[in-house]
């Protein structure tokens, strides 16, 4: 049997064309694997017959919605991971998901060579590479439009000269990535960071500034999983599509920011992530209820940590997998309601209730029935500013 080169298959231009060209260079026949992590958009059987109708020995559909729910987006809502505080790692999640599959695909398939449709100029390349040789070191990588400078008019000409049935006319000024988590919009006239983002662009989100009711919901959470909302059982795929519905509706979750890519360079992208910016806002609030102060503060370094982790394609990394461990251990009592209103691009805690809480009432209380005694107050002041108060005096002493 000949090499066989199994490829991320996402049944657009480049990834089609790869088909036939791989075969080419390599020798080896070309199995595509098409991964549905809640992208929506065009039917995966249609993805299916392309890749096989442009060459592929073999076509995988793989259906991970759930696993990129529960594996992946549950894990990055429980880290409130948001890389520079913003950017909740929507491509960033999918790609160790898509990696694991190749792998398996490549050990299933007999495959010696792993292929994707990145460029050099981004992290995506970075998250697929180092996550399969974290799993397979064994397997090679070939990526066309890096490796063989492809660029888009060149394959164009390509699948043109090989009449393959794709639809090369059709041009986009963006660059497009999504999934269940979010949606990731870049280039074109975008680049020009001192053009404002115009509302064609935009897919998941209505206008944020359209004259609306405010839709208010709760959602339950146990140990930081969200289990349910307004009452009704879900699992991490429903809650997360039913708030990317009611948020998006909202115009949550709107994202424009240049951020620091892995390579080093800068770089201007626009997100659409409703469903995750609305539960991360919950999720947050609840652990401000339930967690301990000191655990709380160490946890925003790691949760700071886990997605820079994520951002730069450590997913299956040692640390990564030791942060995981204390997070877990973190969100232990993270369990009860939150209420929210969606509204005017907005996610807001209206309304916070758990068996867990920390909150006392009769502590915080400033009116009848406080039963914080005061009077321990002087001393505690004065034991906790010491440290401050000597060093004070010392330096005083010594000028």
């Amino acid at each position: 049997m000949s090499d066989r080169v199994i490829l991320a298959y996402s049944g657009g231009l480049d990834t089609s064309v790869a088909i036939p060209y791989l075969a080419e260079r390599t020798g080896a026949e070309v199995i595509a694997v098409a991964v549905d992590v809640g992208q929506g958009g065009e039917d995966m059987d249609a993805i299916r017959q392309r890749a096989l109708d442009c060459g592929a020995v073999e076509a995988e559909l793989v259906d991970a919605r759930d696993e990129f729910a529960e594996e992946f987006c549950i894990p990055a809502l429980r880290a409130n991971a948001l890389y520079q505080d913003r950017y909740p790692l929507v491509s960033a999640l999918s790609r160790p998901l898509i990696a694991r599959h190749l792998v398996r695909a490549a050990r299933l398939h007999g495959g010696t060579i792993v292929s994707h449709g990145c460029t050099g100029k981004g992290n995506d390349q970075v998250r697929f590479e180092v996550g399969i040789a974290s799993l397979a070191p064994d397997l090679k990588v070939i990526a066309p439009a890096r490796d063989y400078a492809w660029t888009r008019d060149r394959a164009i000409a390509y699948a043109e000269s090989k009449n393959l049935p794709i639809d090369v006319t059709r041009t986009s000024p963006y660059s497009v990535d999504q999934n269940l988590w979010g949606r990731a919009v870049e280039t074109g006239f975008l680049e020009d960071i001192w053009n404002a983002p115009v509302e064609d662009i935009y897919a998941y989100t209505a206008d944020p500034a359209a004259e609306r009711d405010a839709d208010e919901l709760v959602i339950t959470f146990d140990a930081g999983v969200p289990v349910a909302i307004d009452g009704e059982t879900v699992t991490p795929y429903q809650a997360i599509r039913e708030l990317n519905r009611r948020a998006g509706a909202q115009g949550v979750g709107r994202i424009d920011m240049v951020e620091d890519r892995l390579v080093g360079i800068k770089s201007r992208e626009v997100y659409e992530a409703p469903g995750a910016i609305a539960l991360i806002t919950a999720h947050q609030e609840l652990e401000n209820v339930t967690v301990e102060r000191d655990l709380a503060r160490f946890k925003r370094s790691v949760d700071q940590r886990w997605g820079e982790l994520v951002y730069d394609g450590l997913w299956f990394s040692p640390l990564k997998k030791a942060l995981d461990a204390f997070i877990a251990d973190a969100q232990h009592h993270v369990s009860g309601e939150i209420r929210l209103s969606l509204h005017g691009g907005r996610a807001t805690v209206t309304g916070r209730r758990s068996e867990a809480s920390l909150y006392d009432f009769g502590l915080a209380t400033y009116d009848e029935g406080d039963l914080f005694d005061q009077s321990l107050a002087q001393g505690f002041v004065e034991l906790w500013g010491l440290p401050s108060k000597l060093a004070a005096a010392r330096d005083t002493r010594l000028k």
